[in-house]
């Protein structure tokens, strides 16, 4: 069976066809300003103008606020909300004109919630999604909403379910099902489901391994130690893998601790400059 659908807020099942519609609710936050915008549909660009576009900004900006907190449960600052929304009235006093007719409060309020909309859209997502997969998401997240309002909160719906309620695809349900993890993102601090210990997110990371560069730098070295001669890569070898003093290999090859050292510091800074200058071209041999 078709789920049935919720109606939309403008409207409700126990209105009668033919009632008349309702009067637009008048709101205190709106001010008479209409002698106001008149100056400054005629005003110059100067500081007159600015001025003008201060003091009416500053009149309607509760509104602006009030607009802005309608969407205080969307995870969103309601600062930031409220700053957007500004944003968006001082938009819609600077576009105005009232010679084309129609007050002010119906020409602005689309502009800021335009400028919300775009915010949640553009900016609020943790992850870049494109456009079109946010508006699968948020087909899919409101079609979850109204089927638990219509056929219970303990039902969980099944992809089938909510694209034929949905009037989407399969494959759109599923890409917006995605989607609905990527408004925000996970923390790497955050405790992973069912641990008890604290086991974070991190804790499942790798982690760079410091010995992989002792390793890298020993198998660049190998080649060069192969080229010393015998007594020098024996020498290097008492020294770094023996871990003995330049005291004892001199005892123990008969020769002055001062020849010893001589021979480590040449040896080394010859490995140095064979593994700095890289390999070297070898010569092409000449055609026959």
């Amino acid at each position: 069976m078709t789920p049935t659908i919720a109606a939309p807020a403008t409207a409700t099942a126990t209105t009668p066809a033919s009632a008349p519609p309702r009067a637009r609710r008048s709101h205190d936050d709106a001010p008479d300003t209409t002698a106001d915008f008149e100056r400054l549909a005629t005003a110059s660009d100067g500081p007159e103008r600015e001025a003008l576009v201060e003091e009416l900004v500053a009149a309607w900006l509760p509104m602006a606020h009030r607009l802005a907190h309608r969407y205080r449960n969307r995870g969103e600052n309601l600062e930031d909300l409220q700053q957007v929304a500004a944003m968006g009235l001082v938009k819609a006093v600077d576009r105005y004109d009232p010679r084309r007719g129609g007050a002010f409060e119906p020409y602005a309020i689309p502009t800021i919630v335009g400028e919300l909309k775009r915010y949640f859209r553009d900016c609020s997502w943790d992850l870049h999604v494109p456009r079109r997969v946010q508006e699968l998401r948020n087909k899919v997240r409101t079609t979850v909403q109204e089927m638990a309002t219509t056929e219970g909160a303990d039902r969980s719906p099944t992809v089938a379910r909510i694209a034929e309620a949905a009037g989407m695809s399969e494959e759109d349900v599923l890409t917006g099902v995605e989607a609905l993890g990527s408004y925000r993102s996970l923390s790497l601090d955050a405790e992973m489901t069912g641990a008890d210990d604290g086991y974070s997110l991190a804790d499942t990371l790798g982690r760079p391994e410091g010995r992989y560069e002792t390793v890298i730098a020993r198998e660049a070295v190998k080649p060069c130690l192969h080229r010393l001669p015998e007594r020098e890569q024996h020498i290097l070898y008492l020294r770094f893998f023996r871990d003995m003093t330049q005291a004892r290999i001199a005892d123990e090859l008969g020769i002055s601790q001062m020849h010893v050292s001589r021979l480590i510091s040449r040896s080394c800074q010859d490995i140095r400059e064979q593994v700095e200058s890289g390999p070297r071209p070898q010569p092409v041999p000449a055609a026959a």
